[in-house]
């Protein structure tokens, strides 16, 4: 197995540990958003509602989310795109594949980071 490929399954590895993170995020956040509908529906007012709410809050919640698939996501598209330049793939052809420009492809390709 080429170093490429091996690093884009590593990718996915982490990727899926992501996934699993990020649906118990959702699910918290989930619960959250009942609970504030709840005491909504009970007719407290937002500005007693949120400072009174368990740490984390939704909005960390949803920021931790997003950061936690961004990163895998990255990791992925770059080994992604090495591992099929690696296989013979033009970069305009992986570029077409992923849905982005060429020059894109071009910065994924020469990104030092593994």
């Amino acid at each position: 197995m080429s170093t490429d490929l091996h690093e884009f399954m590593e990718a996915l590895d982490e990727l899926d540990r992501a996934l699993e993170e990020s649906i118990d995020l959702a699910r918290h956040m989930k619960q959250r958003i009942a609970e504030l509908q709840r005491a909504q529906s009970e007719g407290r007012p937002l500005r007693e509602i949120v400072p009174r709410e368990e740490t984390p809050l939704i909005v960390q919640l949803l920021t931790e989310n997003t950061n936690v698939l961004h990163s895998s996501g990255t990791r992925v598209r770059r080994t992604e795109a090495r591992a099929l330049h690696g296989e013979g793939m033009t970069m305009d052809e992986i570029a077409k594949l992923f849905g982005v420009s060429r020059q894109r492809v071009s910065a994924l390709l020469r990104d030092p980071r593994s």
